[in-house]
């Protein structure tokens, strides 16, 4: 049987052996075990996360109805589904039959667009709009048709994204259900999470997390919400006054892509000047003028004021996020990135502080 000293000695030659090695490779096999779940679960994950941002856009109105009516919060959140679901009906008979139609008249251009661009046609048509000489338009044809292999697999690559957005439309169904559940009992969910801890300066810590969360995803949701908003309407009103082809449509895409801070307006421009492009617009630096003025102004005047820098986020881990989300959920998992780092980055911060207070010789 070894003695004491002969165990010490052991732990000194196989260092291994040491508690506090044994304790970090158990949480590094426990964080594999946890990411290895999420990317299995990834469908499921989604669609829980996309019902939690929606309980957090509608939840104001929900204890505004319960509030100013003084009716229990179940019937409550009825009543708010219910004029959600009668202003949706209303805006599609007013706004939808024109938006479809326009979308289907891109959609059906969107081919020749491509082939056009893919073998160098379009260089010709520029050419004779602009004045370019026959040389400049040799030049521009002959840089198309040699990157004919990369346009090609970019088109597949976005055509397989939105194939992968459709499969899971069954999934997208469900969030309005789920969201009832945590609009309906998200505080006892909250609660019951906490009360599984018992330590106190843990539980402390959890409910820092929680809370920092809780108030992060309440503002940036809003906050989103409003910017794409003022996005679109600021959009379709431009790209009208422009007369840009498929003004409509393009300005709610654009819009919608605003939800991703940095590269979501990146995309919208690249969409805009792109079948602008493709189309045979003349106008091409008007519209490169009102959308660099709007970025300027959404940047520097109205996003200030509504973000306030709520997700403390560099532009860089911003890109990282939406790349990494993309490649882990598709078009689902770019929408979602920023939120999972900012969250991500209140757990780190309050973990950061609760293991110096941990190593605290007062403690």
């Amino acid at each position: 049987m070894a003695t004491s000293d002969e165990t010490r000695n052991i732990r000194e030659r196989v260092p291994f052996l040491d508690r506090r090695t044994l304790h970090v490779l158990l949480t590094v096999l426990a964080v594999a075990a946890a990411l290895a779940f999420l990317w299995l679960a990834w469908d499921v994950l989604a669609a829980f996360l996309f019902a939690i941002f929606f309980a957090y856009l509608i939840d104001p109105l929900v204890k505004w109805v319960a509030r100013s009516t003084r009716m229990p919060r179940g019937y409550a959140i009825a009543v708010v589904y219910l004029l959600v679901i009668g202003a949706l009906v209303v805006l599609f008979l007013f706004v939808g039959p024109p938006i479809a139609h326009e979308a289907k008249k891109l959609a059906d251009i969107l081919p020749q667009l491509y082939e056009r661009v893919a073998s160098g046609k379009i260089a010709s048509q520029l050419g004779a709009q602009h004045g370019w000489s026959d040389e400049t338009q040799a030049r521009i044809r002959q840089f198309l048709a040699g990157h004919s292999g990369d346009i090609d697999r970019l088109t597949q690559e976005i055509a397989t994204r939105l194939a992968r957005l459709g499969s899971n439309i069954l999934w997208l169904l469900l969030i309005p259900i789920l969201a009832v559940f945590f609009l309906k009992d998200g505080e006892k969910l909250s609660q019951a999470m906490l009360d599984v801890v018992e330590p106190r300066r843990q539980r402390e810590f959890l409910e820092g997390v929680v809370n920092d969360i809780h108030h992060m995803l309440a503002h940036y949701i809003r906050a989103q919400l409003v910017l794409a908003a003022l996005a679109m309407i600021a959009y379709v009103a431009g790209l009208n006054l422009l007369r840009v082809p498929y003004a409509t449509i393009l300005g709610v895409i654009g819009g919608v892509w605003e939800f991703i801070p940095t590269v979501g307006p990146l995309i919208s421009f690249l969409l805009f000047f792109g079948v602008a492009l493709g189309s045979g617009y003349s106008h091409l630096l008007f519209l490169v003028v009102f959308l660099a003025a709007w970025r300027g102004v959404e940047d520097y005047v109205i996003s200030p004021r509504i973000m306030e820098k709520q997700l403390e986020l560099h532009p860089l881990a911003v890109l990282f996020g939406v790349l990494a989300g993309g490649e882990v959920g598709g078009i689902l998992g770019v929408y979602l990135s920023i939120p999972v780092m900012a969250a991500a980055r209140i757990f780190w911060r309050r973990w950061s502080a609760y293991s110096r207070q941990q190593a605290s010789p007062t403690r």
